[in-house]
């Protein structure tokens, strides 16, 4: 069979780069930049989010669209997300429904939900009403939002994965909340793959590893999708290294430093 041809927008980026090298061998990978890179393994389409025109054209012949680029920092400011995040998200789900695309898969974040951790009040379900930490978190309510009209107003496919903290060494930091919310490169990559592929049309994912103490619900993730997480940041932690089962106490000025 033909194999999928998908778009990984920001496909240069930390989380693109680990799911460009990971996906490839089951996907036609298409990725994405601000400037083209025809010349690059796998071939780079260029667009500024903002430039519709320039994003629809990168749609051109594509099944799914991984949104990734963006503005990623919660302490990012408003122009930032305005422009990346917020018009540049709407210009990707506008043009993916113009060309035909048959699925976008959204990089929503635990920053949607952030304010929650930083009061402690867990646990959190994909149903729980949004309540960010940040303007980048609100930009992801945002596309949320945005993903659920495009679906039920133009039966484009929509899955967002509220994606946890992605790094190779969980270790590198000491707090808590991250290591609660640490999404593998392994993981990460299969989660996309699930989304990618699930029967399902629509629906909002949490995407973290199996870490003994996260807060955040992924029943429907895993009865949805069909993920299962294989890695945990405690099998990566010192052997000396507590894991506090329901979390510790979370910095009030969270997700400063994030």
């Amino acid at each position: 069979m033909t194999k999928r041809r998908v778009l990984i927008t920001g496909s240069t980026g930390g989380v693109g780069t680990v799911l460009t090298q990971r996906l490839g061998d089951r996907y036609e990978v298409i990725g994405h930049g601000r400037e083209a890179d025809p010349e690059a393994d796998p071939v780079v389409r260029g667009a500024d989010l903002v430039d519709y025109d320039a994003v629809l054209a990168a749609m051109e012949g594509i099944d799914t669209v991984v949104h990734l680029a963006g503005a990623a920092s919660p302490e990012a400011s408003w122009g930032a997300v305005l422009d990346a995040n917020i018009i540049g998200t709407r210009n990707v789900l506008e043009a993916a429904r113009v060309a035909g695309v048959r699925r976008v898969v959204f990089a929503s974040s635990n920053h949607a939900m952030g304010m929650y951790d930083r009061l402690e009040e867990w646990p959190v379900y994909p149903g729980t009403p949004p309540r960010a930490d940040s303007l980048y978190g609100v930009s992801k309510v945002f596309g949320e939002t945005l993903g659920r009209y495009y679906f039920d107003e133009y039966g484009l496919s929509f899955i967002a994965l509220r994606i946890g903290w992605v790094t190779g060494d969980p270790t590198i930091v000491d707090t808590d909340v991250l290591h609660a919310m640490w999404l593998s490169e392994a993981d990460a990559a299969q989660v996309v793959r699930c989304a990618i592929e699930a029967e399902t049309p629509f629906g909002i994912y949490y995407a973290i590893s199996d870490n003994p103490n996260r807060r955040w619900s992924m029943t429907n993730t895993m009865l949805e999708l069909g993920y299962r997480p294989q890695d945990s940041w405690a099998d990566e932690a010192p052997a000396d290294e507590p894991v506090v089962e329901g979390g510790q106490t979370v910095d009030d000025d969270w997700p400063k430093g994030s």
